[in-house]
């Protein structure tokens, strides 16, 4: 791949670090701000909190290692530091996937109703439900890394660098290794999520059949809810899509000789799950999207501020009244 779309991939995972490290950094100083003011945060604010810096983490670490792999090719394979970065990726990846999986589930076992004695035993007991949910998640994170590191020597042996600095595999097989695992174990909680939205849903959809009976306002209150949470989760699940066929994508360019740009396309579409999902918690959350608006009014104010002082230095404008 030549330099012009080296140079484009680069802004557009730099674009994307900055959009996602300033959308998951409002949530994580939201809440704690929160936290410190109340001396208490709800489960929800403890998930999307966990999920926000395990995301901030993740950015940072995919924007420098691209960044190593573009400089340092050479030493990026012959070191068999990739596949430290792989590792690491792996499990920051996976704890924001279960998160984001988490955060679906107790939605919906908040919001939906399901006159089920399965259903109802889960819903009094959401906590030990999430309990549950992350022992299987370091159940499979486990499995997972076990997969990368039994063949990280076979993988660093299989690797060679030709003088143009491009990377040859001779094994196939052990190159789709690593894309195909993170596809396998990628799946599980995708599966989750989606399964969560349909019920959530169908939950709806029983919910819209049985207004005319009982009392209005409470149906209406229900619906609300029902609907404001889909539209979170719809985004969700379209974002989580991407991010999921990115993962196949990535699996089926392993095959090929000349994948460079697929690779590089992939790798920005994975991006745009944990950079792009924070903002869409954020418009679903009344406490969230009041936040990021008073920010982006103070930012905006201060840049006015700033351009007013560089034009008439005499005149000082925005006040208090720019402050969130």
């Amino acid at each position: 791949m030549n330099g012009v779309l080296y140079i484009t991939f680069t802004v557009i995972l730099s674009v994307e670090v900055i959009i996602g490290n300033f959308g998951n950094g409002i949530i994580v100083l939201v809440n704690i701000m929160d936290l410190v003011k109340r001396r208490k945060i709800s489960s929800v604010d403890q998930i999307l909190t966990a999920l926000a810096i395990s995301r901030i983490v993740l950015l940072w670490l995919v924007l420098v290692s691209w960044w190593l792999s573009m400089f340092y090719p050479g030493q990026w394979m012959t070191e068999g530091i990739d596949v430290i970065v792989y590792s690491m990726w792996t499990t920051l990846n996976q704890i924001s996937l279960w998160l984001a999986t988490s955060f679906s589930v107790f939605c919906f076992l908040k919001i939906a109703n399901f006159s089920n004695i399965v259903f109802f035993y889960l819903k009094v007991r959401v906590k030990k439900v999430m309990t549950g949910t992350w022992i299987m998640f370091l159940l499979l994170l486990g499995l997972n890394i076990i997969v990368i590191n039994a063949s990280k020597t076979i993988l660093i042996t299989e690797y060679k660098v030709n003088m143009s600095n491009r990377l040859n595999l001779k094994n196939t097989q052990i190159s789709i290794l690593f894309p195909f695992a993170n596809t396998v174990f990628g799946f599980i909680p995708f599966a989750v999520s989606l399964v969560t939205f349909l019920l959530l849903f169908f939950s709806l959809w029983k919910h819209q059949r049985k207004m005319h009976h009982g009392a209005q306002g409470c149906r209406d209150a229900s619906a609300k809810a029902h609907i404001r949470v889909l539209q979170t989760l719809i985004a969700s699940i379209l974002l989580y899509f991407v991010f999921f066929l990115s993962l196949v994508v990535k699996v089926w360019t392993s095959l090929l000789l000349e994948r460079m740009l697929l690779l590089s396309i992939t790798q920005a579409a994975k991006i745009a799950f944990p950079s792009l999902h924070s903002w869409v918690l954020i418009l679903g959350n009344a406490k969230l999207r009041k936040a990021s608006l008073s920010a982006l009014q103070w930012l905006r104010c201060r840049h006015k501020d700033e351009h007013r002082r560089v034009q008439r230095p005499e005149v000082h404008s925005c006040g208090s009244s720019c402050m969130p």
